[in-house]
């Protein structure tokens, strides 16, 4: 017996708006229908790829008018990496929609009145603006809808330099040139690819945890205009490919990029992403420097740092003007980092008290401290989630501003608690995320109003907006 072969439902639809998490929404005999790829004014054709309840998925098929909001994408790689799901909507409408999303958040899931919304702080550079890229290599590449109709022209389908296709920790797209990266990134992916590839160098298999290239990270700075690179490897070279490229790598690539102020090669030969076993410096000291609101900061290869360097004044000064210190002031920062929030808040106030759970980072924040001759911030590592969280923050004394920079997963119910035991005159709460932004707020709306929030970009031609809400005890 054959089996039947599926037949897709098409639908014409015009999009009305964009929903959480950059998805267009159009509405068709009162149904909400999602649409990825598309942009509000655009007439689409579409199948459908899933029926739910409330709501159903679909799947793009032609754009068959095209929306005066939409934007020609700039990458060649748009719709396929994932990583500039907006570059098809021009900038002023992408600010005008993350603002939206904030409003959306506390209107319709934190359901409480929030002051005054700020129209959205956009990025004084909409490309080139990250100061950090992490890119893979795989054994199976993703290959294009065009190669796989000319399937008799498809070469390296088993290596690969890029970014993963969103849902796939297998398969990488082939990254020609990121526009979003530090601009000395696309000639370094051609030269590090053409390499690999002339010496027959085996890409990373995540399924089958063998082959020797895993990683490709650059990291850069604006006001030092330094420039990091790490390789990352599964193990030392051993085989002839191998030993053949990293003494290119160490010896002829110096020469061919002297922006490069640090060059290490880093083994990772373990299961998990994220683990280093060890680092060889090939050159430099293993640390680049950023400078926020006068303020130094030391990089180190793996710490983290906010990734739009060219927004970091405005974004960090916002928050500080938001808080409205006073000298004589004691605060918090809770989830405080590397200190990018406590050191310029420092300047501003008497004393101030960072905690964070991740000890490298409480590493950096006291030596940045340091360097920029801060004495009156001290810093402490410590689980803010954490039922015994409280022991510690008893011992602090009482603040005058609490400010507030959580995981996208918000602040946990220990520490709420706690808040409102404490009842600070004034909240800033800073966020990735309006979602568990907004559910946290009314959380605390029993002892605090929201009196504004600032959506900020952080992130252009994506969905994803930072918000920075002030609140003051009723």
């Amino acid at each position: 017996m054959t089996k039947k072969k599926r037949v897709f439902e098409e639908l014409e639809l015009e999009i009305e708006s964009i929903g959480f998490e950059g998805v267009a929404i159009a509405r068709k005999d009162g149904v909400v229908h999602f649409v990825k790829n598309a942009v509000p004014g655009d007439t689409v054709r579409v199948n459908i790829k899933k029926k739910k309840k409330s709501y159903i998925e679909t799947f793009f098929l032609e754009l068959l008018n095209p929306s005066p909001l939409r934007e020609t994408p700039r990458c060649e790689h748009f719709g396929i990496c994932g990583g500039c799901t907006w570059q098809n909507l021009k900038y002023p409408e992408q600010i005008k929609w993350k603002r939206q999303h904030v409003i959306d958040a506390f209107e319709r899931l934190g359901k409480i009145p929030f002051g005054e919304m700020l129209e959205t702080l956009p990025s004084p550079e909409i490309f080139h603006y990250r100061n950090k890229m992490d890119f893979s290599f795989a054994s199976s590449r993703w290959l294009t809808d065009e190669e796989v109709a000319n399937s008799d022209e498809i070469t390296n389908k088993t290596f690969a330099l890029g970014l993963h296709v969103p849902g796939r920790f297998d398969k990488v797209v082939e990254v020609n040139a990121c526009h979003i990266q530090p601009k000395i990134g696309n000639r370094l992916l051609t030269e590090v690819r053409n390499k690999a590839l002339e010496f027959g160098v085996t890409a990373f298999d995540a399924r089958n945890f063998v082959g020797f290239l895993r990683s490709l990270i650059i990291r850069s700075t604006i006001a030092y205009n330094q420039n990091m690179v790490i390789l990352i490897t599964k193990g030392n070279a051993e085989s002839e490919a191998e030993i053949k490229f990293i003494n290119w790598f160490e010896n002829d690539f110096p020469i061919e990029f002297p922006e490069f102020d640090n060059i290490i090669h880093a083994i990772n030969s373990t299961r998990s992403p994220v683990a280093i076993d060890s680092m060889k410096m090939i050159r430099g000291n293993g640390i680049i420097k950023e400078n926020i609101l006068g303020e130094d900061y030391q990089i180190s290869p793996f710490s983290f740092f906010q990734t739009n360097a060219t927004q970091l004044n405005q974004f960090i000064g916002k928050i500080i003007e938001f808080a409205d210190l006073k000298e004589s002031e004691t605060v918090w920062d809770l989830y405080c980092g590397t200190g990018s929030i406590t050191l310029p808040a420092s300047r501003k106030c008497k004393k101030i008290f960072g905690v964070e759970l991740v000890e490298s980072s409480i590493l950096d924040a006291k030596i940045n401290a340091e360097i920029n001759k801060i004495d009156n911030a001290e810093f402490f590592c410590a689980d803010l989630h954490n039922a015994d969280i409280p022991e510690l923050l008893n011992t602090l004394p009482s603040p005058d501003c609490i400010i507030i920079d959580p995981p996208r997963a918000g602040v946990h119910n220990n520490l709420i608690e706690h808040i409102l035991k404490v009842n600070a005159p004034r909240l800033v709460y800073v966020s990735c995320n309006p979602a568990t932004q907004a559910r946290d707020c009314a959380e605390l709306a029993s002892q605090y109003k929201v009196v504004k929030v600032q959506p900020v970009d952080m992130f252009p031609h994506t969905y994803h907006v930072e918000s920075i809400a002030l609140l003051e005890r009723i």
